[in-house]
């Protein structure tokens, strides 16, 4: 009897981390299809905006543009990607973990990936987390370098956005009463952020405190089985979390180099609309007007809760490049340089990732 009653406790702990496997991958799916609809909605709402623009319009302005500078917007594109694999081996390798340029693209690129498919930025933490434990690097570890990677790349942000004001305020005044909500909530929303991730990083301990609370609270619920197990790992968690952090905050030169990488990956994707208004035979001299601009975009539409911010960015770029450019120059920039950094690059972050999980997947075998 006894037997039979724990073999019904197995099947019903099985049933239950099934449903819940189940309903993991049914919030992907919904997330993916509704990540591409919006994708599609947003591509054909720009589109019927854009009065008398045609896409074979804009493929004879790209086929005439100068290669130059084209190539290097898509080197830029490349580069935003690139820097964030870089910013997360610094961080690791300063805590102890050297890992190579593959593993650091992958962890960029998960991130990335799954950040364009769900409701928050920071939906490709847990992606890229993924990776990192499975190539044998600590949870703890993983959380405390992802908390300090993600708050260097909110303070980039916020850098860039300070220094376009203090180069020339005067721009943001000509975005509409919208846009400057936005921008002004961005600044707002973006500096509380970075405050709660500082906060995270240096009492970390208080949030595995509470994450105990509520596994304990859940036991005896009867929600969760094995507390005792769980608590054991989240300990080890925490004791590597702890000490990862205080390394961390023990080197300056580590949240320099966290800090420089994600400024440079910001940079290079802030200043593709501006490379390729040059491709597009606009003049060297409004350059800086557009990298300015564009940093007070990606201000307004970074702390958006939206899949990619699709249709934010789109509305802040055609608003803010219409002073500039005019309502047709505005929508054939945005359209391109959008295209370059956010739809290429996630359509071939998705494909690196999974190339990736399948490489990683077969050597473990």
């Amino acid at each position: 009897m006894e037997e039979k009653l724990r073999k019904n406790g197995a099947a019903d702990v099985n049933n239950m981390a099934g449903k819940k496997k189940l309903n993991d991958k049914q919030k992907k799916i919904f997330w993916a299809l509704f990540s591409v609809l919006l994708a599609g909605l947003t591509i054909w709402a720009v589109h019927e905006q854009s009065e008398g623009i045609s896409v074979r319009d804009i493929l004879t302005k790209v086929s005439g543009a100068n290669k130059f500078w084209l190539i290097l917007a898509f080197i830029m594109s490349a580069l935003f990607v690139i820097f964030e694999g870089v910013a997360i081996c610094s961080i690791l390798k300063g805590a102890g973990y050297r890992k190579n340029a593959f593993d650091g693209l992958l962890y960029s690129t998960s991130d990335i990936y799954f950040s364009a498919i769900t409701p928050s930025a920071t939906g490709g933490q847990p992606a890229s987390a993924f990776f990192m434990m499975k190539d044998g690097i600590p949870g703890g570890v993983v959380t405390a370098t992802l908390i300090l990677n993600l708050m260097m790349y909110t303070i980039a942000i916020v850098f860039l956005g300070i220094c376009a004001i203090l180069i020339n305020h005067k721009i943001f005044f000509g975005f509409s009463s919208m846009s400057k909500l936005l921008i002004t909530a961005g600044f707002i929303v973006l500096l509380f952020l970075a405050a709660i991730f500082l906060s995270i990083l240096r009492k970390g301990e208080k949030v595995f405190n509470l994450v105990g609370r509520i596994l304990t609270f859940l036991h005896k619920k009867k929600i969760i089985h094995k507390l005792d197990s769980k608590l054991q790992r989240l300990e080890k968690a925490r004791e590597d979390y702890i000490g990862c952090s205080k390394i961390i905050s023990g080197r300056p030169d580590i949240l320099a180099k966290a800090f420089v990488w994600n400024l440079l990956q910001r940079a290079s994707q802030i200043a593709v609309p501006m490379i390729v208004y040059i491709a597009l035979g606009g003049e060297m001299q409004n350059a800086l007007t557009l990298f300015v601009t564009q940093c007070l975009i990606t201000i307004g539409y970074n702390f958006v809760p939206v899949p990619g911010a699709m249709g934010i960015a789109d509305y802040l770029m055609i608003d803010g490049f219409c002073g500039l450019l005019g309502r047709d120059g505005a929508f054939e920039l945005e359209m391109l340089s959008r295209g370059m950094t956010f739809y290429i690059c996630v359509g071939l972050s998705g494909i690196i990732t999974l190339i990736g999980y399948m490489i990683k997947r077969r050597i473990a075998k």
